[in-house]
């Protein structure tokens, strides 16, 4: 305004604060949406082998569903800013293993494995609700990242003292009752890495010793991780869990690589995970005949013994198709004992299909992208490294199961995520659901508030 010849500036608003959606609302459709589609597939199930509904879907909806629903309103309390993906991905991929360890269920009805799974799927939607509203902060955890460390340590070491079971000593069995203690401490090792590679970020920015094409840095920073990574991996070489070391390999070459930056650690894991492969397939007899069934996996046949695990896995591949042959109609159960933990991916890749298998691969897909996209929002570094790090723990799983089912590689014993028969795996995969849940709370509520550009 003017007031004798003197313009007065009126100065501009500021700017309004941005208010983030909750998206909860999103949340919650997408999740009678994934126990809508566990139920169909449990009703799919009952009228192809019997032509009736079965008599407990009713039950079935309504403890996935309460469970669902009970998880919700603990993110929706505690997370409001959470990512709304993460949840419905667990339950639709969970709610789908129980159908699938259902179905197989029915061609052995001495051997029923669904309601102990649906047990063990109880207890870990149970931890989910206590971690996302008891951990407020994430950021907790890296004050007790060697805690972690000692009782991953002590984790893997117990199934040393117990008999091996189809070659491997991976599993605590007491009076019936088992667990396989190597899943708790991928999650706690994830917590480890995490919290030392955020704590000492700035020295392994310093460069040590030229080696070859890399700068590596110093010793005194790099050798306690190093020297509990081959500590773990070597645990785990003993008692013949390889699938599990290369697990924990990929995970302490891809934290090294988000913290550093430097890209020639991926190179020097590849190689260093190459030359270890070559070396155990050709000294561990037992890790030796899978490399050999994985390069002939019709020697059997053609000797007149019959289709091992390997072929019997391909062939369900095969008959499944494109659309695949509908769920209750397959006959994977061929493959013997391991149909519902290790190549329970067959099952789904013969009665669902290539169509069936590709979405089961898009959900684990999505889980790892928003646990990825999770971790880089946020500002602070062990927080990202963390997210990062379970996100690849599913990624690296998911690989090395579907790999080794399907002749790509090696096979391995491991179970798929959410899907396999395994109790110790789904508890801890909620476990891990929950982190990435409190990340992701993290990640957006940060911005939260803040002017408008």
């Amino acid at each position: 305004m003017t007031n004798a010849g003197t313009t007065v500036a009126t100065a501009d608003p500021p700017a309004p604060a941005v208010r983030l959606p909750r998206r909860r609302g999103i949340e919650l459709a997408l999740i009678v949406l994934a126990v809508l589609l566990s139920v169909y597939g449990y009703c799919d199930v009952g009228l192809a082998k019997n032509g009736t509904v079965p008599p407990g879907a009713a039950g079935y909806g309504a403890g996935l569903g309460v469970l669902a629903l009970l998880a919700h309103i603990a993110v929706r309390l505690r997370a409001p800013y959470a990512d709304p993906l993460l949840l419905p991905i667990g339950v639709l991929l969970n709610g789908l293993g129980l159908v699938l360890i259902y179905r197989l269920d029915l061609e052995t009805p001495g051997d029923r494995a669904a309601p102990t799974q649906l047990v063990w799927s109880t207890l870990g939607v149970t931890l989910f609700i206590v971690v996302v509203l008891v951990l407020r902060d994430h950021r907790v955890l890296q004050r007790y990242s060697y805690v972690c460390v000692v009782a991953a340590l002590v984790l893997l070491l117990l199934p040393i003292l117990f008999p091996a079971v189809n070659g491997a000593r991976i599993w605590i069995r007491i009076a019936g009752f088992s667990i396989q203690p190597g899943e708790f401490a991928k999650v706690l090792l994830a917590v480890f890495f995490a919290a030392y590679l955020a704590d000492n970020r700035n020295a392994l920015a310093y460069a040590g010793r030229r080696v070859w094409f890399m700068q590596l840095p110093t010793g005194r920073v790099l050798g306690p991780i190093v020297a509990i990574w081959l500590l773990s991996v070597g645990v785990l070489v003993l008692e013949r869990d390889l699938g599990t070391s290369l697990l924990f390999f990929g995970l302490f070459v891809v934290l090294l690589y988000v913290a550093t930056g430097r890209t020639g650690w991926i190179a020097v894991g590849l190689l260093l995970a190459s030359l270890g492969a070559v070396a155990v397939g050709w000294l561990e007899p037992h890790v030796h005949s899978r490399v050999e069934d994985w390069l002939h996996p019709f020697a059997s046949i053609d000797a007149g013994q019959g289709p091992n695990q390997l072929a019997q896995s391909l062939f369900a591949f095969a008959a499944g198709g494109v659309l695949g042959t509908g769920l209750g109609l397959g006959h994977s159960i061929l493959i013997g004992f391991a149909a519902k933990s290790d190549f329970i991916l067959a099952t789904a890749g013969e009665e669902l299909g290539l169509a069936g298998l590709s979405a089961i691969f898009l959900l684990y897909g999505l889980l790892v992208e928003r646990g990825y996209r999770a971790g880089l929002s946020l500002r602070e570094p062990f927080g990202r490294l963390l997210a990062v790090g379970l996100a690849s723990i599913v990624a690296l799983q998911v690989f090395v199961i579907a790999g080794g089912v399907c002749g790509l590689i090696p096979l391995t014993g491991m179970a798929m995520p959410f899907l396999a028969q395994g109790g110790s795996s789904v508890v801890t995969n909620w476990a891990m659901v929950a982190l990435l849940i409190r990340v992701s709370d993290s990640a957006r509520s940060q911005y939260d508030g803040e002017v408008a550009p």
